[in-house]
């Protein structure tokens, strides 16, 4: 198919209201959009009249190649949708295939699973907020907060020896224990960050060029996020106090105690202001379970979920018939649907898998929050010059492999 032929013409997406305005496409090459996504906007004069999204030029079919994969397999696929938060969707889609299996996760694992998705969210909101800073002009904190995100990223490593997509979580518990090396690495950067961030703070809070560029820019109120279904900071900046973690807690996280930032204008300032508090909540967490984690086992014991230690392997026969099963063939969960969500980086992170009871899931499907996101910009941007459509785009924090899985 060619290009032509698959990218939507402006004709079939929008229709001009106004009569001497000008329409103008924004993207999907644009390095202010964060990803491809194309913008078609109706200009008076500078002052943006409508504007209207245009996704699909980055579909890779995931949700439809997970079908063909067995369900410890669809693992990989997660990291490279949100691929800031990849712990996290791998957490949301092990909890999904969890709940289909009756399985139940030992303490020591969901720890290190709070201790994963936490230290995600960290290194996501880094990087939005080092963009958003260089989409309006501030170049310094860009490089303060990818020093802190790289910290991050030689955690991840220790882990799993990647440190973008380690696809640690997986159903039935995590793929290896906490490594040695990793407890006084994290207590460091938990030591230090603090610090760190209130520098880019200093640089940008009551920064009068910053603040001019997104004070009372692109407000959206508690209501229009409730029917747009937007969730995450964008939601919480408009005064929606409405966090999974605290209202569906999951792999333990009733057992810590933060607090969930709100703002009251609902602006892009604002949604600057609840990302930098979450952070520090989210430190907070870090420090307590690391400081209370339990010992024993970080998975299932079962045998048919998880495969066996690869130390087994050389001295039973058991544990090596388990391993070639396991991946051979994988498990079979009973016939049901089951959904899960977690409070991801972006909103409200779920998936819904179907199971016709064999090793393949018969649907699955992610609710991504930069998509459900992505649809207030249309309303945010209305009314608003042209240059406030880049601080409006960062504010919302999307990722377009989320949006166009």
């Amino acid at each position: 198919m060619s290009n032509a032929t698959f990218m939507p013409s402006t004709e079939t997406v929008f229709e001009r209201i106004g009569e001497n305005t000008m329409v103008v496409n924004m993207g999907p090459q644009h390095p202010s959009t964060h990803g491809v996504l194309r913008i078609i906007a109706e200009l008076e004069g500078e002052t943006i009249i409508q504007a209207k999204c245009v996704i699909g030029y980055l579909h890779t079919g995931m949700e439809k190649e997970a079908e063909f994969q067995q369900y410890q397999k669809c693992t990989v696929m997660t990291d490279r949708m949100d691929y800031l938060n990849a712990n996290g969707n791998n957490l949301a889609h092990a909890l999904a295939v969890e709940k289909l299996l009756g399985c139940e996760i030992p303490k020591r694992g969901q720890y290190l699973r709070v201790i994963l998705a936490e230290l995600s969210r960290v290194a996501s909101h880094l990087v939005w907020l080092g963009t958003h800073a260089l989409d309006l002009g501030a170049m310094t904190p860009f490089f303060y907060v990818w020093q802190q995100r790289e910290y991050i990223l030689d955690m991840f490593e220790m882990f799993s020896g990647v440190r973008m997509m380690p696809s640690w979580i997986v159903p039935g518990g995590l793929r290896g224990d906490m490594p040695d090396g990793f407890e006084p690495k994290l207590r460091e950067f938990l030591k230090n960050f603090p610090a760190e961030l209130k520098q880019v703070e200093d640089l940008l809070v009551e920064n009068p060029i910053w603040k001019e560029r997104t004070f009372d820019v692109g407000i959206l109120t508690g209501k229009e996020c409730l029917e747009l279904g937007c969730s995450g900071p964008i939601a919480r900046a408009s005064g929606v106090a409405f966090d999974l973690r605290k209202s569906n807690p999951y792999s333990s996280y009733e057992d810590f105690d933060f607090q969930i930032p709100v703002g009251s204008r609902g602006d892009v300032y604002d949604r600057f202001l609840v990302r930098i508090a979450e952070m520090k909540e989210s430190v907070k967490i870090l420090q307590q379970a690391i400081d209370g984690l339990p010992g024993g086992a970080w998975s299932t014991a079962d045998r048919k979920i998880t495969p066996p230690p690869r130390a087994e392997l050389d001295s039973s026969m058991e544990s090596l018939i388990h391993h070639f099963k396991l991946w051979t063939e994988g498990y079979r969960p009973p016939v049901g649907e089951a959904y899960a969500a977690i409070e991801g980086s972006k909103g409200e992170l779920g998936f819904y898998v179907v199971s016709d009871g064999s090793n393949r899931p018969y649907r699955w499907h992610e609710r991504p929050s930069s998509f459900m996101n992505l649809k207030s910009l249309e309303v945010l941007a209305k009314g608003r010059l042209l240059s406030d459509l880049i601080a409006i785009i960062g504010s919302i924090d999307i990722v377009l492999g989320e949006i166009d899985r």
